[in-house]
């Protein structure tokens, strides 16, 4: 019977978590020094809830960045599942690019939170390049890129995303770049790629 008294609040727990996070990402991405205070009010909770959450503002940024590389690189694995592997590729580019553009809106924020003596290390990128080597090598055994295109490649031909205004119109632009990667990769396919080239949704 307890067991089942506590499972909604496990699952109101989990709400109010998902909710900290969802509007800090939005407000820390505009403004890297806004109130904890503002953010706890913005997202419905009290502030022993947020802080039980995250007991600092540094918890809170690093979370923030790790759930949105999660979210990036578990989205390589339903795209897999769901589109042709030329096509998953392409739209995960796009998922990419969303990433990168949300990390540089964070960046101060970051540079805050990892910046000083004694704070926690900043993540690594281990689980995107995970994700890209995941879906370059599904692609390759597809014959729909050029062999031996390793995740190091891949993110040094995309560098050009972390290069563009976060506050502009940059999603034209993104697609645009992306596009070009994607041709890049199905030159010298086995297969000569797909007859159809995979273009941003947006597009």
């Amino acid at each position: 019977m307890q067991q089942k008294k506590d499972a909604p609040l496990r699952s109101d727990a989990q709400r109010n978590r998902e909710r900290i996070l969802e509007v800090a990402l939005t407000e820390l991405t505009l403004c890297a020094d806004v109130p904890l205070s503002v953010i706890a009010r913005k997202a419905g909770v009290g502030q022993g809830t947020f802080y039980r959450n995250f007991p600092s503002r540094e918890a809170l940024v690093l979370e923030i960045y790790r759930h949105e590389m999660k979210q990036v690189a578990d989205a390589a694995t339903e795209l897999i599942r769901t589109h042709e592997p030329d096509r998953a590729l392409r739209a995960w580019m796009d998922h990419l690019a969303g990433f990168a553009m949300t990390k540089a809106g964070l960046a101060d924020a970051i540079r805050q939170a990892t910046g000083a003596p004694g704070s926690p290390e900043k993540p690594g990128h281990t689980s995107l390049m995970s994700a890209a080597e995941t879906l370059l090598r599904t692609n390759e055994r597809a014959g729909a890129i050029r062999p031996g295109v390793t995740a190091d490649d891949f993110i040094l031909a995309i560098a050009g995303l972390w290069q563009l205004d976060p506050h502009g119109d940059w999603q034209p632009r993104a697609a645009r770049l992306l596009d070009l990667v994607m041709d890049g990769l199905r030159a010298g396919a086995p297969d000569g790629g797909s007859t159809e080239r995979p273009r941003s949704e947006d597009s």
